[in-house]
């Protein structure tokens, strides 16, 4: 693999050098930016490359050409990475002595940091004697994954450590993500084994779309939902084919695992083709995390739709994803608020109760950066107020009580509420799931104690609320995704938003709240 197969481009066709590694242990290719300590410019699109150069260990080359594109920030990234799951869980008990260890962090992360030196699992009793193993890590996933060489003991309590820093002298820094960050402090879990390893194959029990499903949209994702936790290592373009029923033909994608839901996705490189029935094969190259391998391949076939049958798209934030509150006019806080993402006003400058208030991240006061951010954030809304395929309406505004799956939503009454029982989004095991809740002229209101709750693999990051003028979340209520509210957002006493608040000309306004910038889809 050399730099010539693998590279950057940006703005337009303009070659950004970089040195290009390689870790084999988790099959990851990593460009970083030469000279040493330069940075990718700044808010201007990137393109990254992978010719047909790039061959496997049995010199078989790509089929074809890849390439996708993401748009820098206008500043630096200063967030700390953290760990958000860990498979095993943290405290449980009866864990296979034949289990891997994973742990899943908020952001991607740089390979070269995560070692056997910087993730770790050691006896409980003995957290100085390690246990021999080795590591891998899953960019598609954000996930850093510990196999034991050996067995590990029965009955005997764990420690899995993502460290830091290690102490010198000299001291070197520990897991940092892709700007250059390291965890704000050692992440330790820990779980005890039972009496004996595990044997049983994982098996697939849900997948998006349905076997023999018809009307397939043609920029749809595969989703395939596991019995149980996955060696993310095994999630691979190896063991997760797509291909045309009839020719044979393979599908070029990019193969994710949620570990947080057990799934794994294959996204096709470019649109499906109309009319055209596919093959989806789960190979038993697949493992759990007791590396017991799927007893037998796992095939289902799906028809996709005629010219013009599209998902729901997501929307795109550009430099506004990476805060928590972006403010028109101020940010006023009362008590002991958590603020996981950065913080913006513009073109306001008020920003008060910081402290008590805590903001892990970076404050953007009337600069350059917030105003970038202000102009990304109205072109967002209104592309989500723009947006007129498949409108579902709710004829009350009333979205408590109900299960409502992936699409777009309109309420007949201009404003929505949930105040009668709680939401549910359920994603029917579609991980690129997308939910746009639009309200023109009117407001959001989610009443003391109500709770947006996910299923089958929603995530919080592909929500949208698209408020007209103001949205109100009560005391202690939960509610998941982007709200982008045309005047001012409250969050109550206690309230939690898994999301964002932003706002084009009015405040935000908080009470003891935490809100934490939703985890991007693998």
């Amino acid at each position: 693999m050399i730099p010539a197969n693998i590279y950057l481009t940006g703005p337009g066709t303009t070659l950004i050098p970089g040195a290009v590694t390689y870790v084999a242990a988790s099959n990851t290719a990593t460009i970083t930016p030469t000279p040493a300590g330069t940075t990718l410019p700044p808010g201007i699109p990137i393109t990254v490359w992978v010719t047909t150069g790039v061959k496997d260990l049995e010199g078989g080359a790509m089929t074809s050409n890849f390439s996708c594109s993401f748009t820098t920030s206008t500043g630096a990234d200063t967030t700390p990475p953290t760990v958000i799951s860990t498979s095993p869980a943290c405290t449980v008990t009866d864990v296979a002595t034949n289990t891997t260890v994973s742990a899943v962090f908020s952001e991607p992360m740089d390979p070269s940091t995560i070692t056997s030196s910087t993730f770790t699992l050691a006896p409980t009793a003995s957290l100085t004697t390690d246990v021999l193993g080795t590591v891998a890590y899953a960019g598609s996933g954000n996930t850093a994954t510990f196999t034991p060489t050996s067995p590990l003991a029965a009955s005997t309590s764990y420690t899995l450590t993502a460290i830091a820093a290690i102490a010198g002298p000299p001291a070197v820094a520990g897991v940092e993500d892709l700007a250059g960050n390291a965890l704000a402090q050692n992440f330790t879990c820990g779980f005890t084994t039972g009496s004996g390893p595990v044997t049983t194959a994982p098996t697939v029990i849900l997948t998006n779309p349905l076997d023999l499903a018809t009307g397939v949209a043609l920029n749809a994702a595969v989703n395939v939902t596991f019995s149980e936790a996955m060696d993310p290592s095994t999630i691979t373009t190896a063991n997760v084919l797509l291909a045309q029923t009839v020719s044979g033909a393979t599908v070029t994608g990019l193969v994710t695992y949620d570990a947080l839901d057990d799934i794994a996705t294959f996204t096709p490189t470019a649109n499906l083709l109309p009319n055209t029935n596919y093959t989806c094969t789960i190979t038993t190259g697949v493992k759990n995390v007791t590396e017991n391998p799927m007893a037998a391949e796992y095939v289902f076939s799906f028809q996709t739709g005629s010219s013009g049958t599209l998902n729901t798209a997501s929307v795109n934030l550009n430099s506004a994803a990476g805060f928590a509150v972006l403010a028109g006019a101020g940010v006023t806080n009362t008590g002991p608020t958590t603020l996981n993402g950065d913080l913006a006003v513009s073109p306001g400058s008020a920003v008060t109760g910081f402290p008590p208030g805590v903001v892990n991240g970076t404050q953007h006061i009337d600069d350059p950066i917030a105003a970038q951010a202000k102009l990304d954030l109205t072109a967002a809304y209104l592309d989500a107020q723009g947006r007129s395929l498949n409108v579902v309406t709710v004829s009350t505004g009333e979205l408590g009580g109900l299960t409502l799956a992936p699409g777009l939503y309109q309420s007949g009454i201009s404003s929505f509420a949930i105040t009668s029982e709680d939401l549910t989004l359920d994603a029917q095991g579609d991980a690129n799931a997308v939910w746009i809740f639009q309200m023109p002229s009117s407001t959001l209101t989610v009443l003391s104690g109500r709770k947006v709750t996910l299923a089958g693999g929603a995530n919080a990051a592909n929500i949208f609320w698209q408020v007209g003028s103001s949205a109100t979340l009560g005391t202690t209520s939960v509610v998941e995704g982007t709200i982008m509210a045309y005047a001012s957002i409250t969050l109550n006493t206690g309230a939690v938003l898994n999301g964002r608040a932003l706002t084009q000309i009015g405040s935000v306004t908080l009470d003891a709240s935490t809100i934490t910038l939703p985890t991007t889809a693998p």
